[in-house]
């Protein structure tokens, strides 16, 4: 729920000599600014690092550093770190296969009852009071584990969409293993400030490819047997993309394959340009009519991706 919906009105303090303030007011007046900025901030710049917060740390270390910064959050919360700090790295052995354990460094805004009081005066004819709260940035380490398709995502479901809608701010990727840092990326970071042109990303990637029976385009009309069709998911999830962006893709790779089924040689053709299908911000699907030599239907094709691991996409999109 945005500020607008939550609030009817703005209301403006008015003061007058001899005017008796109760706390209320006071607090008021804060909460009035505060609560204006964080609209600002949510309207006009994205879930991000403004500046600083800069993650450093060598292989081997068993801690990383944590320099002053100022991040947004998704409702406009201004996150700052004053100081420097350090955090401990997980203490894990690595993952069950004996590779490093992977993990996204976050940063978020405390709750109320997460702040310190730093603070307090005596009343009058009142118990004494907290006077000043301090704001410190919570860090948390989120685990991340492969999703089946090559693409590491948080292992919790809850942290993955505080991630994803921007309640907490990735500061960094980093390898674990036998509780010792092995690498550190910040490849993962996002900007607050909105970009001025359109964002531009590409990439290479290696799908599963699969082939089904192309369907005819209207009663009666079909393709030659020795027609395929080629579809594979292209994981596009490393560009960061915030909408669905607008792709264009290219087959690399020989456009002509030899191969062997059941010790008989054949050929692949490649024929016209590739198709995208089902887009969306971090993937989409990518089609390509083949023909072959040989009469074949889909399912003589037990593994196509082998038979295809020639043939790779590269992809441009433009959000």
């Amino acid at each position: 729920m945005s500020f607008l919906d939550r609030t009817r009105f703005v209301e403006r303090f008015q003061y007058f000599d001899g005017q008796r303030l109760f706390a209320t007011d006071l607090q008021g007046l804060e909460a009035f600014h505060r609560e204006l900025r964080q609209l600002h901030n949510a309207s006009l710049h994205q879930p991000g690092i403004g500046s600083g917060f800069a993650v450093t740390g060598q292989p081997g270390d068993r801690e990383v550093t944590i320099g002053p910064g100022y991040a947004l959050d998704l409702e406009g919360h201004e996150i700052v770190l004053t100081h420097e700090q350090t955090e401990p790295i997980p203490p894990v052995e690595g993952d069950p296969d004996g590779t490093s354990a992977v993990y996204d460094l976050t940063v978020s805004y405390p709750d109320d009852d997460d702040l310190e009081v730093t603070e307090t005066r005596e009343g009058v004819c009142l118990p004494r009071g907290a006077v000043r709260l301090r704001e410190e940035p919570i860090f948390c380490w989120v685990r991340l584990l492969d999703d089946g398709s090559g693409e590491l995502r948080p292992q919790d479901d809850r942290l993955r969409l505080d991630i994803a809608v921007g309640r907490k701010i990735i500061l960094a990727r980093a390898e674990v293993f036998q509780c010792q840092l092995v690498s550190l990326s910040i490849a993962e970071r996002r900007n607050a400030r909105p970009p001025t042109q359109p964002f531009i990303a590409c990439g290479h990637s290696s799908p599963a490819w699969s082939t089904s029976a192309i369907p005819p385009a209207a009663p009666g009309d079909e393709f030659p047997e020795q027609a395929l069709l080629l579809e594979g998911v292209v994981s596009t999830r490393t560009a960061g993309f915030v909408n669905t962006p607008c792709y264009s893709a290219r087959i690399a790779g020989p456009r002509q394959l030899t191969g062997l089924l059941d010790s008989t040689e054949f050929e692949f053709f490649a024929e016209g340009l590739l198709s995208v299908h089902n887009p969306t911000a971090e993937r989409f699907t990518a089609r390509i009519l083949v023909l072959s030599s040989l009469g074949l239907s889909p399912v003589a094709l037990e593994n196509p991706s082998a038979v295809f691991s020639a043939w790779t996409i590269e992809w441009m999109g433009v959000d």
